[in-house]
């Protein structure tokens, strides 16, 4: 008998891991034979060699995946519309992890958070987005799918061949996230397309408003959301910039957590988490600039003074409610009708399309991950009717609610376009899943460049005896000592969890509580013309005069370890707690920029 061959542990565990693999494997290419559509494609990819580079389908990484329960009557697969990104090589990782030790911040000055949609999309380019291709009634089922799934190739390669893979952003490779925004368009009469105030050129795709406002001659409506994060006049300027560079578009800015920017907020609320009680979703800011603007789209055709009477519903009920808690709300006004669309964006919906069908006018809310899109359509119901997380691709397939009997919301999954962005800024703008990233130390070094964490968080250098002592500091640095201060230690070593540390300062800078926020073009030589603006003013005016009431209760408390984990991520924030305790992403007096940022930094950018 042959002498057998000796087997460590760590074989023994990795013969576990590739059984039980392969068992999973099994069982989902059961499933995905039978009802998924995209489960042939994603074994090809999953078994794709790309260590030559030459192949059009690049390996793929897979997030957010969830549980098996059985498929259900309907057949509905829970990891269909998963996030699907661009890996990162094993070398690259290993790269920026030792530039995240080696390299020595340098501060950027406030002049040179400078973002140029040129610069970001290049317009004109390859940098587009898939569209649907042509189709005609006699294809059938199966025929239809193909030409798409070729057409995504295509498209994918014309990408990969002009830009290398270290110059491309994250974008979705995920053809069923696609096909859900071809659904919302084609169902939409007006598009909305909301973006993060700190950041709104990222989040403004250049072919999505040629695509919209040009082929399918459609209003384009932009959201600039979440205004309370950044200061007034940067809010006017990013304004004026868009209407400069796109006549077509209708802008509104929006808020579900609306402050008065006039009071000011303790700076050590960075590290306060605060929690509002009551009716926080009656006090959003901007349904009515929303219903101006589509009243001057529509021009009469549809009849909108419901919407005009639920809004002066909502005031009336924000100004004499008691904010007594969960059961008020829901029992004020009418229940929401939902209506989940799950199939529904593989049905051929016509080449013509009717306006406005049934005097019901269609609003479809598009975007990125993490800028609000279901804040805003809970702020416009004036409750929560739509799950929130801060973990991107919550949302996995487009729904439908009637806002009045008039209105339909439609809210499509968050979708990430392709651009030249650097992959760290798009971690700080949340497109990312900060619970999977695999390197988060250069996402730090990125935000502590640009805006001083160090003193903000008090931290101390890791090798300092003499904290009045300068030292130079890198990323990993930071990391150190923020898990120094909070207490984060591996659990065999004790030593310093570094990686926990880092994940926990990107969700401070997600929150808004470390705010980044970028400028347009020229702001800085003139800023002193867009502080004294009229309309900056006015925002100024306006949101005192809708900011949280002063018998509304709130409650602060720090920041526990515990609530921080890497787990936390991946559950729904909104559906943890108890019903009535929601924690917005802007929540009021928890962000550094819930108050006027120079104050504190004495510069004009946090």
């Amino acid at each position: 008998m042959p002498r057998k061959k000796p087997f460590s542990v760590k074989q023994k565990k990795k013969q576990l891991q590739d059984k039980r693999e392969r068992k999973r494997g099994l069982q989902d290419g059961l499933r995905s034979s039978s009802n998924s559509r995209s489960g042939s494609r994603e074994r090809r990819e999953e078994q794709t060699d790309t260590s030559d580079g030459e192949s059009v389908t690049h390996q793929i990484r897979r997030l957010n995946q969830q549980p098996s329960q059985g498929l259900g009557s309907r057949g509905y697969d829970p990891n269909r519309y998963r996030l699907h990104f661009e890996r990162d090589s094993r070398e690259e990782v290993e790269r920026r992890k030792r530039a995240a030790r080696e390299q020595v911040l340098q501060p950027i000055s406030a002049e040179l958070l400078v973002l140029d949609i040129w610069e970001v999309y290049q317009p004109g380019s390859v940098l587009d987005f898939p569209r649907r291709p042509p189709w005609s009634y006699e294809m059938s089922k199966e025929q239809l799918m193909s030409q798409e799934e070729r057409s995504f190739q295509e498209y994918l390669g014309k990408i990969h061949g002009a830009y290398t893979s270290e110059k491309l952003s994250y974008f979705e490779h995920n053809l069923e996230t696609w096909r859900q925004l071809w659904r919302v368009l084609e169902m939409s009469d007006i598009v909305l397309l909301i973006t993060d105030i700190r950041h709104p050129v990222v989040n403004f795709p250049p072919a999505l408003y040629e695509y919209v406002t040009g082929e399918l001659g459609l209003a384009l409506v932009l959201v600039l959301n979440k205004v309370d994060l950044a200061p007034p006049a940067l809010v006017v300027a990013w304004k004026h910039y868009f209407h400069q560079h796109y006549p077509q578009l209708h802008i509104v800015l929006f808020t579900s957590f609306p402050r008065d920017p006039r009071t000011p907020q303790d700076p050590s609320s960075v590290l306060k988490k605060s929690r509002r009680r009551g009716r926080g979703w009656t006090r959003a800011l901007g349904p009515e600039q929303l219903l101006r603007a589509c009243e001057a789209i529509t021009a009469g055709k549809v009849d909108l003074s419901s919407w005009r009477e639920k809004i002066a519903r909502d005031v009336a009920g924000a100004t004499w409610g008691n904010g007594s808690g969960e059961e008020e709300e829901e029992e004020d006004g009418p229940a929401v009708l939902v209506e989940q669309q799950t199939d529904s964006a593989m049905e051929p919906t016509g080449p013509t399309r009717e306006r406005y069908k049934d005097g019901v006018m269609t609003i479809g809310c598009v975007g990125f991950p993490n800028v609000g899109k279901s804040s805003l359509i809970n702020g416009l119901v004036g409750r929560k009717v739509v799950s929130v997380s801060r973990t991107p691709g919550h949302t996995r397939y487009f729904q439908t609610y009637f806002l009045t009997h008039s209105v339909k919301l439609c809210d499509c999954p968050g979708l990430i376009f392709p651009s030249l962005l650097p992959r760290q800024l798009q971690v700080l703008a949340g497109v990312y899943p900060i619970a999977q990233i695999q390197e988060p130390y250069t996402a730090v070094g990125y935000l502590a460049s640009r805006i001083p964490v160090q003193a903000l968080l008090h931290l101390r250098h890791p090798e300092a005896e003499d904290p009045s002592a300068e030292h130079p500091w890198c990323a990993w640095d930071i990391c150190e000592a923020w898990a120094e201060k909070r207490g984060y230690k591996t659990a065999k070593a004790a030593r310093n969890d570094v990686y926990r540390a880092a994940n926990s300062l990107l969700r401070l800078a997600l929150d808004g509580r470390l705010s980044l926020c970028f400028q347009p073009p020229g702001y800085s030589e003139q800023k002193g013309t867009w502080e004294s603006h009229p309309e900056t003013m006015e925002l100024v005016v306006l949101q005192g005069r809708v900011g949280p009431a002063g018998d509304e209760e709130e409650e602060e408390e720090e920041l526990s370890s515990s609530c921080e984990e890497e787990g936390e991520e991946d559950r729904d924030a909104d559906e943890e707690g108890e019903g009535d305790e929601d924690t917005p992403t802007s929540a009021p007096g928890s962000s550094l920029a819930a108050r006027n940022p120079y104050a504190l930094l004495g510069e004009d950018e946090c």
